[in-house]
């Protein structure tokens, strides 16, 4: 029977394993303002290991999921109204939209992780997780340069 602690340890490598392996990052755009959204343009470094138009179908997805994220219209004005007239004690029954979005994006990821990135040797981390800054990209099978 398998210990409880044999399952961090195994995420421990993992991470250490991540850490180790070339990154690649994909930049914020804003040229069309704040609002969240990437660019689009493949860098180099991928070039060869994963195919342009899935690329360009997954960053194209995420970007439609943070313009969702951020659309204003009478659904999200109710619901802000809404959370002011709680006084946001509306949020303890239910996620806002924008969270929404957020949540959708991160299991769109993992899916495309799963279906078409991990077996190419590559994995997006959710760009969440880096403060929507970049969206980081792990060449798993290279190395990181040493410095």
């Amino acid at each position: 029977m398998a210990s409880k602690s044999s399952k961090p340890a195994g995420g421990a490598e993992q991470t250490e394993h991540l850490s180790n392996c070339l990154k690649v990052f994909i930049q914020r755009d804003y040229s069309e303002g704040t609002a969240v959204r990437f660019q689009s343009t493949m860098p180099p470094e991928l070039e060869g290991r994963i195919e342009p138009a899935m690329f360009d179908n997954t960053l194209a997805t995420i970007n439609e999921i943070f313009m969702e994220a951020e659309e204003l219209n009478c659904a999200t004005y109710c619901e802000g109204c809404l959370a002011c007239l709680t006084a946001y004690c509306i949020y303890t029954c239910m996620d806002p939209h924008y969270d929404k979005c957020v949540k959708k994006c991160s299991r769109y990821i993992v899916e495309q992780n799963e279906r078409y990135w991990l077996p190419r040797g590559l994995l997006i981390t959710d760009p969440i997780e880096r403060g929507l800054r970049v969206i980081e990209v792990s060449v798993l099978n290279e190395p990181a340069p040493q410095r």
